[in-house]
């Protein structure tokens, strides 16, 4: 299936001093960009928010990174497409972040899901590209922990901040799942591991979205 360029739809931030902070919004499988439009509408008006599209398209206006397959032994997911996927959203980042003026030293993802997924694998392989990222309801790809690297990604992730927030009652990806982010999270040495389990399914409550805003907010002020 092919990959289509990224579409994004942008928020303009609150201008201030100097070039503004960019939030990435990444949807979840099946869904779109009007998913995280009024979300993303909500958040920390300092950041330049762009709402991301994902490349491939699953139905009428339904699109995602890769396939996946739900099991009784977990999800089973397109591993090259998730790998093709990763790419072309590590090599949109610094193009988004010129293309709209923004601070590419404070460049957040956040995603839902799926979206949350690609999030973590760009946060642990390219944490050049980005200060820190959002989980919601996601979970890290095995493929994506860094395994024997050099020094340089280990001490750069030592400088990157992460969010997690988990659903007690998520029946897609069960809760083991956030748990184990956060412990892949912590071995890695990241900066800060900020771990929030709900009482909630798969999905962004009221709550998950005030946790949210105050630990963006704590990044920016």
């Amino acid at each position: 299936m092919p990959f289509a360029p990224l579409q994004s739809w942008l928020i303009e931030p609150t201008r201030g001093p100097g070039p503004a902070p960019l939030l990435i919004l990444l949807h979840g499988v099946g869904a779109n960009e009007t998913s995280l439009l009024g979300l993303a509408r909500g958040l920390d008006p300092r950041f330049a928010k762009l709402v991301v599209r994902s490349p491939l398209d699953f139905g009428p206006n339904a699109f995602g990174w890769f396939h996946v397959d739900f099991t009784p032994a977990g999800p089973v997911h397109a591993a090259a497409e998730a790998e093709a996927g990763r790419q072309q959203l590590a090599d949109f980042i610094p193009e988004a972040a010129r293309a709209h003026g923004a601070d590419p030293e404070r460049v957040y993802l956040l995603g839902f899901s799926q979206g949350a997924i690609m999030a973590m694998s760009v946060l642990l392989t390219r944490p050049d590209l980005v200060a820190g990222a959002v989980a919601w309801s996601g979970r890290i790809l095995p493929e994506a922990v860094p395994q024997g690297q050099p020094g340089p990604l280990l001490a750069l992730l030592a400088q990157r901040d992460a969010l997690v927030v988990h659903g007690l009652h998520d029946a897609t990806l069960p809760v083991r799942h956030g748990r184990a982010s956060r412990d892949t999270l912590a071995g890695l040495g990241l900066r800060s591991v900020e771990y929030q389990e709900l009482a909630m399914g798969h999905e962004v409550t009221r709550e998950s979205l005030a946790l949210t805003q105050r630990w963006l907010g704590q990044r920016l002020d």
